[in-house]
Formats: structure tokens, sequence, C-alpha cells
């Protein structure tokens, strides 16, 4: 399989890169191996463990389900008795025709009763069975999905993948509905054909029945040691199809990202793998369960045999007529057959018992920070005072690595608080301690003075706003993106927050409006345009505490400019803690905090951390401004030997001389660049927008005069290209 799949895409070059990489996999696929070996055997739940979240009309199902199972099996028997009569009725009134067609038909008739019965029983095990599994598969799927958003950070930061919870809630909850509904019904009504067929057997010759129970021990051990095997595999590839889950989901949900950096082919191998491993573990079960109903089928086929034998001896020597021997066989052989029947069934309850056990684990699991506990407190009117108080603080997943020791930080009720450093100082960590997405090991963390841990949590979350780096949104409308920040908002409040983040005016562009699907995460949209319906969902929010973590740091000049005007409306009397890279998005913040390896190094206002000549504040402006010279000196050293005809041969006559009065009305640099590359004429317009006004010249259109730079570039390139 795996490698049809890998032949399927052409490398042009490095053809030994997958092979490499095909060598890389398997080496750490041995080490996942080895370390699966280490870990204790697969857990499973009890049986009657599958059945906890039955309510009282599923217990009312059950009971029906199970007397129609119990009607179902016992026909079959009952048949078999019947089947005796009738051989006896052909055999003993074979003189007498009249006689022969009333016993018959008195047998006939009894086939009738039996077959109604059957159909209803049949009706009421298969009907009622279905129905209660479906609805108690239904209630385990919300309940774990409740018990997933129940869950805190740490949970998933440890514990657990999206591709998991997928693969859980599709996959392992249909293997535990198997488990509790129809199988169960089946499994009843085999077990009774068991239990009824050699009753009637040994009712019938028990000389007979004796010799054929003799194998029966045979029966069970095949069968024990075949859903043994089954329950241990069918863990193991449990886990596996979720390994292969979430490398589906990662590769589909970062798909731009796969394809520019050439991953098709380790996608794939990683996903063949861990599809590989599944596919062997399955393979294993398959032959361990054919290996077992094989096995049983060869021990009734040869008690059947041992019987035939035997019970033509008893007609013999007169101890059983012909039709009690067909009765005693075709019974046992109902009963028996029952068993090699039964083995499916069995596969699915031990499956399903492997399915339920990490499932059954999520949701009695009761996290540290519920976000279901409505015991905390509530403030009456909140302030959005915020303190963080000797907090000593490490991820969950990386408990080595401190990121605060004996932290501290105030921000005052209705200010701006912005919170600089380096990559890894700690400053998003801020944001979700406020959040309380984690608890500090140490210290306190205060609003208004109460520490947030005997809040009530859902209560903080409500006055809290989160605007992050990169906005989340959902694959349904602009509307509904924006209103999930409120159960009951109008379209009125809707519209109203769009317009405060500067965001009605793209929307209404859109041929449907607020109807607009954003596609999944929003992919349809710019990076600005997403923010923007961040910002609009927390206006609608209405929050008291206000948390952006790097909101403008990953979009372009034009986009920040907008958005940063939406942030400063939403930021007015609100208690707002920005998390920045890009210093000159935080100049009016009442306060700025520095912080260097989970410490507080450095607060104040801008004009005040900037008097410190040596402060870390001033440092970090220095190193910004450092890499902008060095950005502009890049574009100022290039070396563009581009002659006035080749600038006008890419110019149109009629609009050269009006699009390079443009440019150089726009900016100076634009001027001075252009008119080095067009000769005398432009040396002279360059000289008359020199001597313009020194305030337009500030406000000089960069975008303009990046055009006329990737310009003039693209007539160098091709110049160069001609010479070549």
């Amino acid at each position: 399989m795996t490698d049809h799949t890998i032949q399927d895409i052409t490398v042009p070059s490095g053809q030994d890169e997958a092979p490499a990489l095909d060598e890389q996999v398997k080496n750490s696929d041995k080490e996942k191996d080895k370390a699966e070996k280490q870990k204790e055997e697969t857990k499973v739940v009890p049986f009657f463990k599958l059945f906890s979240f039955a309510d009282k009309w599923d217990y009312i199902l059950m009971i029906v389900g199970t007397i129609g199972a119990v009607g179902n099996g016992v026909s079959m028997p009952l048949m078999t008795l019947i089947f005796g009569d009738l051989v006896n009725a052909f055999g003993q009134n074979q003189s007498d025709l009249s006689e022969l067609v009333r016993a018959v038909s008195e047998v006939a008739v009894k086939f009738v009763y039996i077959g109604i019965g059957a159909a209803v029983a049949s009706y009421l095990e298969i009907t009622c069975w279905m129905i209660t599994g479906e609805r108690q598969a239904a209630r385990i799927r919300s309940l774990y999905l409740k018990s997933i958003l129940r869950q805190d950070i740490a949970f998933f930061d440890q514990e657990t993948s999206t591709g998991e919870v997928i693969s859980r809630m599709s996959g392992d909850t249909i293997l535990i509905q198997n488990a509790i509904g129809e199988k169960v019904g089946t499994f009843i009504q085999l077990l009774f054909m068991f239990l009824a067929g050699f009753a009637v057997a040994f009712v019938q010759g028990w000389k007979l029945t004796l010799v054929m129970v003799a194998t029966i021990p045979l029966l069970a051990l095949s069968g024990g040691l075949m859903a043994m095997m089954v329950s241990k595999m069918s863990g193991a590839g449990q886990e596996a199809y979720a390994e292969a889950g979430t490398t589906v989901e990662q590769v589909v949900s970062s798909v731009r990202t796969v394809l520019s950096y050439t991953g098709e082919i380790k996608s794939v191998i990683e996903y063949d793998h861990a599809i590989a491993k599944a596919a062997k573990l399955g393979i294993n079960s398959a032959l361990a369960s054919g290996f077992g109903i094989g096995f049983a089928l060869f021990v009734m086929f040869a008690s059947y045999a041992l019987a035939m034998w035997y019970g033509s001896i008893l007609v013999a020597n007169h101890e059983l007529s012909g039709g009690n021997v067909l009765s005693v066989i075709f019974a046992v052989l109902t009963g028996g057959g029952s068993l090699g029947q039964a083995s499916p069934c069995v596969q699915a309850f031990a499956s399903g018992k492997a399915a339920a056990y990490k499932m059954f684990e999520v949701i009695k699991r009761k996290p540290v920070i519920d976000a279901y506990d409505l015991s905390g407190e509530t403030l009456k009117a909140l302030k959005g005072d915020i303190e963080l108080r000797n907090v000593y603080f490490t991820y969950p997943s990386r408990p080595d690595v401190p990121i605060f020791k004996n932290f501290n930080l105030s921000v005052a009720a209705g200010t701006t608080v912005a919170l600089v450093g380096e990559s890894g100082s700690g400053k998003s960590t801020v944001v979700s301690l406020v959040e309380r997405f984690y608890d500090p090991n140490q210290g306190q963390v205060l609003v208004d003075g109460v520490d947030i841990k005997t809040l009530q949590l859902r209560w903080l979350r409500r006055q809290v706003g989160l605007v992050s780096q990169e906005p989340v949104l959902f694959g349904t409308s602009i509307k509904e993106n924006i209103a999930y920040a409120k159960d009951d908002a109008t379209d009125e409040e809707v519209q109203a927050a769009a317009s405060l983040a500067n965001a009605a005016t793209f929307i209404n562009k859109m041929p449907k409006g607020y109807e607009t699907k954003v596609g999944e995460r929003g992919i349809q949209l710019s990076g600005g345009q997403k923010q923007r319906i961040a910002i609009a969902r927390a206006i609608l929010k209405d929050p008291k505490i206000l948390l952006l973590d790097e909101a403008t740091s990953a979009l372009d000049a034009e986009s920040e400019c907008v958005v940063q005007e939406a942030l400063e409306k939403v930021m007015a009397d609100r208690t707002t803690i920005v998390v920045a890279h890009r210093l000159t998005t935080i100049r009016n913040a009442n306060l700025i905090a520095v912080i260097q390896r989970g410490v507080v190094v450095e607060t104040g206002s801008h004009d005040e951390l900037l008097s410190r000549p040596d402060g870390a504040y001033t440092q970090l402006i220095r190193l910004q401004q450092v890499n902008k010279q060095q950005d502009a000196d890049m574009y100022n050293d290039l070396d563009l030997d581009v002659d006035t005809a080749a600038i006008g041969r890419s110019l149109s006559k009629g609009s050269h001389g009006s699009r390079r009065r443009s440019l150089q009305r726009k900016s100076p640099h634009a001027s001075r660049r252009v008119h080095d590359q067009l000769g005398k004429s432009g040396r002279s317009e360059g000289t008359d927008v020199e001597s313009g006004d020194k305030e337009n010249q500030k406000r000089a259109d960069t975008s303009i005069f990046r055009l006329a730079k990737y310009m003039a570039l693209l007539v160098h390139g091709y110049q160069r290209m001609q010479q070549l």
C-alpha cells in the first residue's frame, strides 16, 4: 500500500530524499513501538458499564428487546423438535395415507404458529435494541463533547489532540453503539438458542446428546482465546487510527504550508505508516477471528459425524426412533452453531469495551479549572483592576521550563498597559493567566482584589474579551461569527459592532453582506478583514477587560492602521492589556511594562522609558530602528542601471509624464529615484518637487514609491535577461 501511494507522486529532483525520509519515519515508528510495548496492556471497561448512560426508556426498550430475543432464540430449537415429529409421521404412517396427511397437517400448523411467534419476537428484538443503541450512543457523543469543552487548556496540551477527538467522536462511538445495540439482542438470541437447543436434545435423547456435548470445551476454548486476542488488538488499532486521523487533520488544516514547503511526500509517508500499523493490527485481528470461527466450525461438524454414527447404533438397539435421532442432531447443531454465530458479537463487545475506556475516562474527568462549576463568587460591579502578585508559573507540558519567577504586575481599572519584550519572555502568558486558561503554581491573579480562583469561571470569562494575533473564525457567515459573542444578539447590534470595528464597509461590499460565508477558519477573508470581524465580536461582548495579544503584528501597514483605529475605539473606558512586538502601536499606553525572562524589568510611560538611555525599552526601540534602517538601506543600495529609453518603453507615451509627475509629487525619495533614471526632464521636475511643501512630502504615499521601485526592478531584470 505504501509503495503504491508513493509511486503516484513524482519528484523532479532529489530522488534520494524520499527513501531517506521513509527510513527516518520507519525508525521513528520503531521507537514508538518500543515505547508502546512498555506501556501496560489496553484497558477496557466492564461490559455492563457500557450501559451507564441509559435512562428509564432505554431500560424499558432493553427489557422488551430481551424478551423478543429470548423468543426468537427459542424458536429454532422448537422447530427441530417439531421436525422430529414430522420425520416420525412420515415413517410411522406410510401404510395409512389419511393418517399420514392428518399427522403432517398437525405438524404444519405448529410450524405456522412458530413462524408467527418468531416474526413478532424478531421485530421486538431488533427494533428495541437498535433504538436504545442509537439513543445511548447519541447521549455518549453529547456527553463526550460537553466534557471535552469542560476541560482546561492543560488537557489539550498534554492528553489529546484534535484528530483524536474527531476519531473518538466518529469511530469509537460507532464501536460502542454496536456493543450496546443490536449485537446485544443478537447475542441473547444466540445464547437462548444454545440453551434451548441442548434442552431439547437432552429431552429427546440424553445419551446421544452427552456424546455431542463432549466437544463443547473445545468450542469454548476457541471462542475465549479469540475474544482475548481481538480485545487486545482492537484497542491498539483504535490508537493507531487516532494517530492517523491526527496526521490527516494537521495536513488538511495546514494544506497551504504543506504545499509551499513541498511536504506532500512526507505527509503521505507519515499517513501511510500510521495506516499500515493500523492495517497490520486489523489483519492480526482478522486472522484471530477467522481461526477461532474456523476451528469452532470444524469441531461442530466433527461432532455431527460422531453423532450420526452413534445415533445409528441407538436406533439399531431400539433406544431411539429415527425422528428422535434427527431432532437431537439438529437441536445440538442449532445450539452449537449459535456459538459460532456469536463470535462477531463477542468481537463487537470487546471492541466496544476498549473504545469506551478513554471516552468514559474523559466524560468522568473533572478538571481543576472547571468551566461548568457555578459555585464561585460573582462581583456585583466589576471595576477592572488586575494584579499578578508573586506569580510563579510553568506550563504543564513543560514543567522544567519556568516562565515566571516572582512575577508582579498591576493594571489600574480603565487604563491601558502594554507588555513588550523579546519572544518567549512571558507576555502572552499574562493573557492566559488573566483568562484563567492556566493557574499559577504559586502566587495570585487578582481582579478587583479578589483571587480569580474564587470567582465563577463562566462569569469571569464573560467579563474578558480576547483578540489574538491569529483571529479564529468559524466556517459560517460573518453575522454568525460576530454574534457568537452574544446568544441573543440582534441584527442591529451585530451591524453596530461591525461599524465600530471598521468592518461594515467591506462587509456591505460583499454580494451577500453579513450572510457571506467566511470559509474554514476564515480562509475567504484577508488578515485585516478577519481581525476586524474578531474585534467586532469582542465589541459585541462588551467586556470590562480587554486582552489584545499581538492583534496587529501579522498585518501589513495599511491593514494595521485600520485595525489599530478600531482597537482604539474598543479600548476606550476599558481595562486593556496589550501584548505587542511593534512598539509604535503602544505609544499611547498609560503604562508600558518591559518583560525579560519572566520578570518585569521596567515600567513607565513611553516618554518616561525613553528618558532612560540605557533602559531595556530604549534598547528595544533602537533595535527596531536599526532593523527598519537596514530594510531601507537594502532598497537604497540597489544598483538599478536602467536608462531613460527603457523606462519610456515600459510606460505609454500618453501616461508617461503624468505618472512620473504623480510619483514625484507623492515622495521626495521617489522623485530622486525616478529622476536618476529618467534623465534631464526627470531632473528638472525633481527640482520643482524638492522646492515644494515639506509637510506634503512627509505625507508621501509609500505604496506608490514601492510601485516605482518594483517597476524599475522589473525593467532592469528584463534588460539583463535580454543581455544574457
